[in-house]
């Protein structure tokens, strides 16, 4: 297995920097299914043997078995059919090595649900955590291989955000189930309290920075004059031009509308792909350009920040 993992994992991690531009995710015949799943994996004086069904999609459209490794999505935060519907880059590696494709649901994520509808209740909210999660992949994992017969079919973990965290941490913490990772955009290091805090929203400027400078200098321009605006009481005056249905009277409300902007600049950043997506959103080509060209356009800063961050909040893709 060590041998067979050598010959292709170099190519693998090659491809990472080198895949080709998707511009809409084909759909690869991935069947839905459901694992019975431990309840909890750690205090079984709580729940027992009790179990919950987690969603798991599968394609073996392009696997050679016995030749093939594993490509297993550690899923994140959601309905793990919106990341398996963009995760184009994991299918066109898996069609180039010959793998078995696995996108995992989290626990009480899409219908991955460990009480029904009351799973996010206080007295059942619990057992979310980072470590059930890990567990609930090793043993699918485990299981997996078996029910394919592919005992020695390596697994790579792909995930990105909080999933790349989740694939780095699975390698990390069962090696003798994972034999690699690849974590996109994973805030590993900050969220240790390494590196710098700042980091990912220097990133975020940057990526507006690299298609104008014109176009960040026009944000502070924008963000100065709600400062100064406030400062002199002018709450009219903010509400109008960023078109806020309630009108702002504290300072409270102005710190919301900040972080309000802020959200949408990371959401721009992040979907900035190529083409139309309805991933997190629904927004046009090449966002971070649409939104420059908005405000850029627009002598009145305030008005042309409202339009920028409406990208996010106002597009209809």
């Amino acid at each position: 297995m060590e041998t067979r993992l050598a010959a292709w994992l170099p190519l693998l991690l090659s491809l990472a920097g080198k895949a080709r531009a998707v511009y809409g995710t084909p759909q690869y015949d991935f069947e839905e299914k459901y694992f019975e799943q431990w309840l909890d994996h750690f205090n079984f004086e709580s729940y027992g043997n009790r179990t919950f069904a987690q969603r798991y999609l599968m394609t073996d459209k392009f696997w050679k078995k016995g030749v093939g490794p594993i490509f297993f999505y550690t899923g994140n935060e959601g309905d793990i059919w919106d990341f398996a519907q963009n995760s184009g880059f994991i299918l066109e590696l898996a069609e180039q090595q010959n793998a078995l494709v696995v996108f995992a649901e989290h626990r009480y994520y899409g219908k991955s649900l460990p009480f029904g509808a009351a799973s996010l209740q206080q007295e059942h909210i619990g057992l979310l955590s980072m470590e059930q999660a890990l567990a609930d992949y090793a043993v699918l994992i485990m299981e997996l291989k078996k029910q394919c017969g592919a005992q020695d079919s390596p697994v790579i973990a792909f995930g990105g955000s909080y999933g790349g965290m989740l694939s780095a941490y699975m390698r990390m913490k069962y090696p003798h189930v994972v034999a690699g990772a690849l974590a996109a955009s994973a805030p590993v290091l900050s969220v240790a309290g390494l590196g710098d805090s700042n980091q990912f929203f220097r990133d975020v400027t940057a990526d507006f920075q690299n298609y104008s400078p014109y176009c960040v200098k026009a944000v502070q321009e924008a963000f100065w004059q709600i400062k100064d605006s406030y400062l002199a009481g002018a709450y009219d005056r903010i509400s109008s031009k960023m078109s806020i249905c309630e009108k702002l009277s504290s300072k409270e409300d102005v710190y919301q509308l900040f972080e309000f902007a802020r959200n949408a600049f990371t959401m721009i950043a992040m979907m900035d792909y190529p083409y139309k997506t309805d991933f997190m959103g629904h927004l046009p080509a090449n966002p971070v350009k649409v939104g420059c060209e908005l405000i850029l356009a627009n002598q009145d800063r305030l008005r042309g920040l409202a339009a920028l961050i409406g990208v996010f909040y106002n597009s209809t893709g």
